[in-house]
């Protein structure tokens, strides 16, 4: 029985090797593979509290064969401590070949619109009536560039927030590391 086992965790293992090059193929495919990998820069904007300027992080990475990808945005104040944490999950619609994402930042969270452009995409959240906060990200090469802008129904959009990324390297975030399943 014990060869059994090992006979089928090796074959398993074997497949795994295998279909990690395939994986890894269909992350250069997904259409967000442009995105994946790990970000650093300047962020600034306009909060309810006033002006504020802070060092932003993001990493991203696919999920579940590329059917979820996942984004976590940190920004960091001068003294290195954690100001802003936010999660985000980007997955196709059910419905109508359409984006999603899903968003848990200060408490709140929500399911919003999100739409791969050709230079990178657009996601909007309501605002208070009449009006939504609209994100425009562009991606050139290893630059991330994001602003957000207060957008109301009538009336010219305000931005109030704006980061600018440079991709430092690779990640295997999240998929990397799976909990063991303690078979040996």
């Amino acid at each position: 029985m014990q060869q059994v086992m090992k006979l089928m965790l090796t074959s398993v293992a074997a497949i795994g090797v295998m279909t990690g090059v395939a994986v890894a193929e269909e992350d250069a495919a997904h259409p967000l593979a442009f995105m994946f990998g790990e970000w650093v820069g300047p962020a600034s904007g306009v909060s309810q509290a006033g002006p504020f300027s802070l060092t932003q992080t993001e990493r991203v990475g696919p999920m579940l064969d590329g059917d979820a990808v996942v984004i976590e945005g940190r920004g960091y104040d001068d003294d290195g401590n954690t100001v802003f944490n936010a999660l985000g999950i980007v997955s196709p619609t059910a419905t109508d070949d359409g984006w999603e994402m899903r968003t848990y930042a200060n408490g709140r969270t929500g399911t919003f619109p999100f739409e791969i452009t050709d230079t990178g995409y657009v996601w909007s959240l309501p605002a208070g009536p009449g009006a939504r906060m609209v994100y425009t990200a562009t991606f050139d090469g290893n630059s991330w560039h994001q602003t957000g802008a207060y957008t109301p129904t009538e009336g010219p959009a305000r931005q109030t927030f704006e980061m600018a990324l440079t991709r430092t390297g690779d990640s295997d975030w999240p998929a990397a590391d799976p909990v063991s399943h303690g078979l040996e």
